[in-house]
């Protein structure tokens, strides 16, 4: 096991997919180029960031893209010596999943998580594992959209060790507005109750058309507004809704103390339930 850094820099890229998955991954490989020159050691980018969150467009992708499009990922995690967490729905046992990769500067992949609450996605079906990986040291792990209102999903892997959450989304687009608020409220409930950091990659606002009367936001379409957060639940970095922004960040691994979840943990009343919900949680390498 590697001894853990003070301070991690990472990355949340606000990635706007387009129907061509081999321009998304060119564009996925300069990202990672020019920010491993700035010394960031991680980077987030968004659910589906490969394909883009187009369900037409995810089915009509061969198993055999996919494959291509993991390796395409892993030579540009060993070309800029960083690690990346990125979107890619893969295949596992002939299903379909809404994945979440994680690679290490040597172009190895270190976890490979699905989505496990999913929101009406038909073309894949639910994640059964959590994820456990570390960045120089430090223990990560992923969540993907839906699965931010499930307060479990972070704090299981908080109480195995994660001090930094990557969370994946391309949530709902700006024309439902009354869920714009909750989303970042849940996203900082889930930092302030579990004492971590958390990298928030969403996808931006995309183009807006009228169909039969009513606006219609183009598939892939979210609204931005992705995040940094610190441990106590404030904002350290927050994107734009439209701009194709890349956030930066020094964390301050310290501060990651997990010291909620472990309070919980140690009630009298819920440290049996908690330890059983461990056992789910596959030990970090």
């Amino acid at each position: 096991m590697s001894h853990a850094p003070t301070v991690l820099k990472v990355a949340a890229v606000q990635f706007r997919s387009g129907e061509r998955i081999e321009e998304n991954l060119a564009r996925i490989r300069e990202h990672l180029a020019r920010l491993a020159g700035e010394g960031v050691r991680l980077a987030v980018f968004p659910e589906c960031a490969a394909t883009g969150y187009d369900g037409t467009v995810i089915a009509s992708t061969s198993e055999e893209e996919l494959r291509q499009a993991e390796a395409t990922v892993a030579a540009a995690c060993r070309e800029s010596d960083t690690h990346a967490v990125v979107g890619i729905p893969y295949f596992e046992g002939g299903k379909r999943y809404n994945g979440a990769l994680a690679w290490d500067p040597a172009g190895r992949c270190i976890a490979r998580y699905a989505k496990i609450q999913l929101a009406g996605e038909a073309w894949c079906v639910p994640g059964e594992r959590f994820a456990l990986f570390r960045v120089d040291g430090v223990v990560c792990s992923i969540i993907v959209c839906h699965d931010e209102r499930y307060p479990e999903l972070v704090r299981l892997p908080v109480l195995a060790g994660a001090q930094v959450v990557c969370y994946l989304s391309c949530e709902s687009s700006l024309l439902e507005e009354s869920k714009i608020g909750p989303y970042r409220a849940q996203i900082q409930a889930r930092a302030e109750e579990n004492s971590v950091y958390i990298v928030h990659s969403n996808a931006p606002m995309g183009t807006v058309s009228l169909q039969d009367g009513a606006l219609k936001a183009a598939p892939g379409t979210s609204h931005g507004q992705s995040r940094i957060i610190r441990p106590d639940g404030n904002l350290i970095a927050e994107a734009s809704m439209f701009g194709e922004d890349v956030l930066v960040a020094e964390l301050d691994v310290r501060a990651a103390t997990r010291h909620l979840a472990e309070r919980s943990r140690q009630s009298p009343l819920l440290k049996a339930w908690w330890e059983a919900g461990l056992a789910l949680v596959p030990p970090v390498s």
